[in-house]
This record gives structure tokens, sequence and C-alpha cells, in this order.
């Protein structure tokens, strides 16, 4: 069954964020994660989430999607990012 990660980010620092998005994307890559929303214009259809960036990739099953996160690539993504903004993400099992 597939899985997904779904990611709400917040960017404080663009420059710094941007090379968090080159190293991310380099472990998306290696676990053949299909990028299904990367950014792109929110519309808020109900209640008062209004979400800044989103992010939801598409991964073979969820055991898939928990190793690109703890990755070694992804993890220094992560340290990448630090003091760069704020993610909240989730992985959820779907069709």
């Amino acid at each position: 069954m597939s899985a997904y990660i779904v990611a709400e980010v917040t960017i404080t620092d663009e420059t710094q964020m941007k090379a968090y998005r080159e190293w991310s994307t380099r472990a998306m890559q290696e676990f053949d994660a299909e990028v299904l929303v990367r950014g792109g214009r929110i519309e808020p259809l109900e209640g008062d989430w209004v979400p800044q960036r989103v992010v939801v990739l598409r991964f073979k099953d969820l055991d898939t999607a928990k190793a690109y996160y703890h990755s070694a690539t992804y993890t220094h993504a992560r340290q990448v990012r630090e003091g760069a903004g704020s993610i909240r993400m989730f992985a959820v099992e779907g069709v």
C-alpha cells in the first residue's frame, strides 16, 4: 500500500531553506519519492488553517517513507534546515 509524507512548512530564512530543499530532493531521489505537491497556491476551504507551504510525497509503502525520513541524506537535510523555519510532518498510508 502506498504511503505519503505530508508536511506543512513555514519559512523564515529562504536562503537556508533553499539549501534544505537541495538536500531533501537528493533524499527523495534515493527513495523514489513521487512529488505530488511542493509549494503552489493554497486556497483555504474550511476552518482557519492557512499553511504557508505544503509538501506531499508518495512512497512505495510506509516502511520506505520512514526509511527516507531516517536516512543519512534526509537527516543532513534536517540539520541544514535548522533555524530556517518550521515543519510539521506526518506519514500516512493510503491508496
